[in-house]
């Protein structure tokens, strides 16, 4: 079932009436040939929650703090300040940023704040990381902490049976039979990719942690920068 790298798991559910229309997927509608609509789950919110204590934490400080949104390219700025409002500007651009359909490369990110911060800066970097980036010269030159935001359901779904999935970054669908063995065989691969993946943040030198959606965002967040914020 698990073909690849890539597929990941959106909340797609069916229309029903008294839906709001703003949020039908017509990608996915056109091709299942019934209504579908866009349910977010809470890893925007953790995100916002996220973004909102570690800003305030830095301007409390009395260290300047800079918001960047990358997807493939450095999409939104909100210019570096010490200023509280630039937080809540943060936070705004979280809430309006629309996540289906677009990919983060993490490579390209780390390529262009490599080049454009001259000054050695605490890079923080948010994102669900099911692509292993390369970050070794970026940590180099800045303080990098990676960290990486899931839903426990991305890691162990649930048995459905057969089942479409919708990859977000390219609306392709993959349908097929998620039963209990293949479950088995998707949670092993996330493990694996997981394993590789920490253990290359450990050998580009990049402070990493996990944060799940039901969890608590403040004490993961001090034992990480305990010290440092």
């Amino acid at each position: 079932m698990f073909r690849g790298e890539g597929y990941d798991f959106i909340e797609l559910r069916e229309y029903v009436p008294g839906d709001d229309t703003r949020h039908i997927d017509w990608n996915i509608t056109a091709k299942m040939q019934r209504p579908f609509v866009k349910v977010f789950r809470e890893e925007r919110e953790l995100s916002v929650v996220t973004v909102a204590m570690l800003g305030y934490s830095a301007i409390s400080n009395g260290d300047v703090f800079t918001h960047i949104n990358f997807g493939e390219t450095l999409e939104e700025e909100v210019r570096s300040s010490k200023k509280h409002f630039a937080v809540a500007q943060s936070v705004e651009k979280v809430l309006e940023t629309e996540l289906i359909g677009r990919r983060a490369d993490y490579n390209a990110m780390a390529s262009t704040l490599y080049k454009r911060l001259k000054r050695r800066s605490l890079i923080v970097v948010i994102g669900d990381f099911f692509e292993i980036p390369d970050l070794r010269l970026l940590a180099k030159k800045h303080e990098v902490v990676a960290i990486v935001v899931r839903d426990h359901a991305e890691e162990k779904p649930s048995a459905m049976g057969f089942t479409a999935l919708i990859d977000p970054e390219t609306g392709s669908v993959l349908e097929g039979d998620f039963n209990e063995r293949n479950v088995r065989r998707y949670t092993e691969r996330v493990r694996e990719h997981d394993s590789a993946l920490f253990e290359r943040f450990r050998k580009d030198g990049v402070r990493a942690t996990k944060l799940y959606t039901d969890a608590a965002a403040l004490v993961t967040l001090r034992r990480l920068f305990e010290g440092r914020l």
